[in-house]
Order: C-alpha cells, then sequence, then structure tokens
C-alpha cells in the first residue's frame, strides 16, 4: 500500500501534457526570484562581494530589466534593430541551407569530386568562423551583407555533412526497387535522394536556424550600427549591466519563436516521412 501511495504521488506530480507548462513557469519565475533576492541589497547579507550594492552593479537587477525591455517596445526603438536581426538570420539561414544541401548532394553523387574536395572542406570546417568576420567587414562593409555571410559559413556546413549523409545512406533496397521500376537518375534524385536528403535537413534544422542567429548576432556585435548586438555593445561601452542583461533576455526569447517556428514547419513538412523501418518492409 506505502509502494501504491509513493507511486500515485510521483505519478502526480510528474510533467505530463497539462501540468508541463506550469512547472517550467514555476521554474522561470524562481530564476527571476533567486535573481532579485541576490542583487538586492536588502534582502540577503553580502555573500561574495563587501558592498550590497557591488552584487547589482555587476549582475543586474532584474526588475530593471524587464523595464528596459518594456521601454523598448513601448517606445518602438527595438522594432528596427529586432527587424534587422531577423533579416540577417533569414537571410543566413536560406542561403547557408541552399548552399548545403545543393553542393552536399552533389558532392554525395559523385564520388570522385567528393575525394578531391574533402580536405578543403575539412579545413574550412575546422577553421574558426569569428576570425572571417573582420574580412567579411572589408569585402561587404559593415551593413547587412556581412553578418547574413558570417552566418552562412556556420549554417552551410551542418547542412552540407547532414545531407551529404542523409545521401550517401539511402537504402540500397529503395534504390533497386526504384530502378526495378523504371526510374531514371533525375526521378531517383527527386523521389529517393532528395526526400532522403530532407530528413537529415530538418534532422539539423533547429541548430541551422540557431547557428545562423549566433552569425547575426555576433556579426552584428562585433561591428554594426543596428540590430540587437548593436544595443548590447553600446551598453557595455558605458557599463550599463542591466541594457545588457535586456538584451541577453531579449535575444533568447527571440530565439526561442525561430526555434518555435521551425519546430512548426517542420511538423507541417514531414507528414510524409515514414516512420522507423516502414521504408525497409516497403
Amino acid at each position: 500500500m506505502r509502494g501504491n501511495g509513493k507511486a500515485s504521488f510521483w505519478a502526480m506530480i510528474a510533467p505530463g501534457p497539462h501540468n508541463l507548462r506550469v512547472y517550467q513557469v514555476l521554474v522561470l519565475a524562481l530564476v527571476f526570484a533567486l535573481w532579485y533576492a541576490l542583487t538586492s541589497p536588502t534582502l540577503l547579507p553580502p555573500i561574495y562581494f563587501d558592498d550590497p550594492n557591488q552584487a547589482a552593479f555587476f549582475f543586474g537587477e532584474p526588475q530593471k530589466v524587464l523595464a528596459r525591455v518594456w521601454n523598448w517596445f513601448v517606445s518602438g526603438e527595438i522594432y528596427r534593430h529586432l527587424w534587422v536581426t531577423l533579416v540577417e538570420t533569414l537571410l543566413a539561414f536560406a542561403i547557408g541551407t541552399g548552399f548545403g544541401i545543393g553542393i552536399g548532394i552533389w558532392l554525395a553523387l559523385t564520388p570522385q569530386a567528393a575525394a578531391i574536395f574533402d580536405p578543403y572542406i575539412k579545413a574550412l570546417n575546422a577553421m574558426p568562423r569569428v576570425i572571417l568576420a573582420p574580412i567579411f567587414f572589408v569585402w561587404f562593409g559593415l551593413g547587412i551583407a556581412s553578418k547574413v555571410a558570417l552566418g552562412v559559413t556556420l549554417v552551410f556546413f551542418i547542412v552540407f555533412f547532414n545531407v551529404y549523409q542523409g545521401v550517401r545512406e539511402v537504402s540500397p533496397v529503395v534504390l533497386a526497387n526504384a530502378r526495378m521500376l523504371g526510374a531514371n537518375e533525375r526521378q531517383l534524385l527527386r523521389h529517393v535522394y532528395l526526400p532522403s536528403a530532407m530528413s537529415w535537413v530538418f534532422a539539423s534544422l533547429h541548430n541551422s536556424v540557431g547557428l545562423a542567429f549566433v552569425g547575426a548576432v555576433v556579426g552584428e556585435y562585433l561591428g554594426s550600427a543596428e540590430g540587437v548586438g548593436y544595443l548590447i555593445l553600446q551598453a557595455e561601452g558605458v557599463f550599463d549591466i542591466n541594457t545588457v542583461f535586456a538584451g541577453v533576455l531579449l535575444l533568447t526569447v527571440f530565439a526561442l519563436v525561430l526555434d518555435w517556428m521551425v519546430g512548426i514547419a517542420e511538423s507541417r513538412l514531414m507528414v510524409w516521412q515514414p516512420r522507423s523501418g516502414e521504408t525497409e518492409r516497403l
């Protein structure tokens, strides 16, 4: 009886479809409450800093951070910067994904070309992308183009390797059956290779859009005149820690919204994908 009671208790508090969001909101509220308590000079005695006000100077104050975000939206100042960051992210994601899919399929279907370019692709992938930012600034200026170029270098390789692997791992049974039914190379590309490659692309879609976002923000931070990364850089220059945390908080929410949108697109576009094992049985 005691064991059943414990099992019922844990089953009751376990995150289910109805109370999962409640638990997530509670965790967020706990984080902000702890942040407020640790940076308030009156709630807790000094733990790390001798002066209680130093904690707020280094870590900001959540109420002021939220107020700064609110003022951004009320004044309308933030919309232009958010739009610039969004355009840079979407362009980097689209261009990087397009190049990754095209070159990945080409090299996967031409082993000789893959063998020739293999060391160069590995060398470029191992190169830290941040060191390319000054070069892109010289080539494309401090506008959107340099941020898009930096984001493309981040997105391309993750899409390329997924597409390359997806095409190479197409089931031989599926290829043999398609050829027996009279499919030519163009039909194989459209109905066999591309669906297999797109399955791998969507598997890495969340990482791809995240890297495009990182490329845009890092590019803005290193050199720009607009964008959320630019706002953070300006705030750091005057030691405005609350504005820095406001920018970080805004970027976090923005990234979660992008990830949510990718999840919606993935669930709608991947309806056709068979479950594991169904292809082989067919």
